[in-house]
């Protein structure tokens, strides 16, 4: 092979070379921009293979509710209830959160969902603890419960789900959360996005797997 063959050939390999570094980097970039939010905030478990279990319940104003009937949106599922004082302590917080969000898009909607006894007793308690204003989030009645803890196993109080536009559950924080950090809005809104997923896995706020050092190399939120 002559010369100027062989310097062609070696142009030709150290091109490709350089391109598939170039997309590499960005593509371990996007995919460490897509994960920050979820690793920083370290949720009790994060993943993508199960689907949110449908409910249908009654809103505090009479009207019905039912989950699947939200795809395309992120859904924020809160679970409380007035006997649950962590669960009022921060009440105040998640409205505002619904608030925020409410400003931003109204492809992410965030739902609470109380075990009281009736639409009364909660629209009493949200009264009391918000001091007469109204939330911005919608409130569930579920005094039977018959979604909190048959159908999503909830026994301790509070517990929040981050279901996806596709009704995928990605995430889970049990007990209450600073919710005035822009990383809860973030992972939201980080759901909406469909080109690039967080493939992080965590189990009691632990990472799993592959993902393990991508989020050791980012910060730690904590709760």
């Amino acid at each position: 092979m002559s010369p100027a063959r062989l310097l062609q050939l070696a142009f030709v390999v150290i091109a490709a070379i350089s391109v598939y570094c170039f997309v590499s980097a960005a593509r371990d970039g996007e995919r460490r921009r897509a994960c920050t939010a979820v690793c920083a905030v370290r949720p009790d478990y994060a993943g993508f293979n199960r689907i949110a279990p449908d409910f249908e319940l009654p809103t505090v104003d009479g009207s019905t509710f039912r989950l699947s009937q939200q795809r395309g949106k992120v859904v924020i599922l809160n679970f409380w209830t007035k006997s649950c004082r962590p669960c009022l302590e921060e009440m105040p917080d998640l409205a505002e959160f619904a608030e925020v969000i409410k400003g931003r898009t109204d492809k992410v909607i965030m739902v609470a969902v109380s075990t009281d006894e009736t639409a009364n007793d909660v629209r009493d308690t949200l009264s009391s603890i918000l001091k007469g204003k109204a939330p911005s989030f919608i409130t569930l009645v579920d005094s039977e419960n018959a979604v909190v803890r048959e159908k999503y196993g909830t026994k301790l109080y509070p517990e929040t789900w981050y279901i996806d536009p596709q009704g995928v559950i990605r995430a889970r924080f049990d007990g209450p959360r600073d919710w005035g950090s822009a990383l809860y809005l973030d992972l939201a809104e980080d759901l909406l996005k469909t080109s690039t997923r967080c493939p992080a896995e965590m189990e009691t706020g632990k990472t799993m797997g592959a993902t393990a050092q991508l989020c050791a190399d980012l910060p730690l939120l904590g709760g």
